[in-house]
């Protein structure tokens, strides 16, 4: 059965808190149709226009799937940009506000040591 809302999705109260206050209720098609195998662990290849979601279709179940307790990288987002690597980092930041995860994203231009001791540090 393919959801519509997010508040019928099997997520977390702490997830759904950031979702909430973010304005989200309805789920895009791209959503709708990925979240809930993502969660379960299948792998997914979706395609949507710029705009529709596809940053909560994957974004959500990687942080309902990681645990925020493990301090070694657990996920990871390829962005064929800087700019796209820092909005996908604060989206995601935004549906993980209420839990102890950490989102950092990493990208040329900047020193690359400093990068990776903030990995290192978790």
């Amino acid at each position: 059965m393919q959801m519509k809302y997010f508040e019928d999705l099997p997520l977390t109260p702490e997830v759904m808190k950031g979702i909430k206050e973010l304005g989200f209720t309805e789920l895009f098609p791209i959503q709708a149709q990925a979240i809930v195998p993502l969660l379960e662990g299948k792998d997914v290849i979706g395609q949507a226009q710029t705009g529709t979601g596809k940053t909560a279709a994957f974004g959500i179940p990687m942080v309902e799937r990681v645990d925020p307790k493990n301090r070694h990288v657990q996920g990871l987002v390829l962005a064929p940009t800087r700019e796209l690597a820092i909005q996908v980092a604060q989206r995601i930041s935004l549906f993980s506000k209420y839990t102890q995860l950490k989102v950092l994203p990493v990208y040329g231009g900047e020193s690359i040591n400093k990068q990776i001791h903030a990995l290192q540090r978790g």
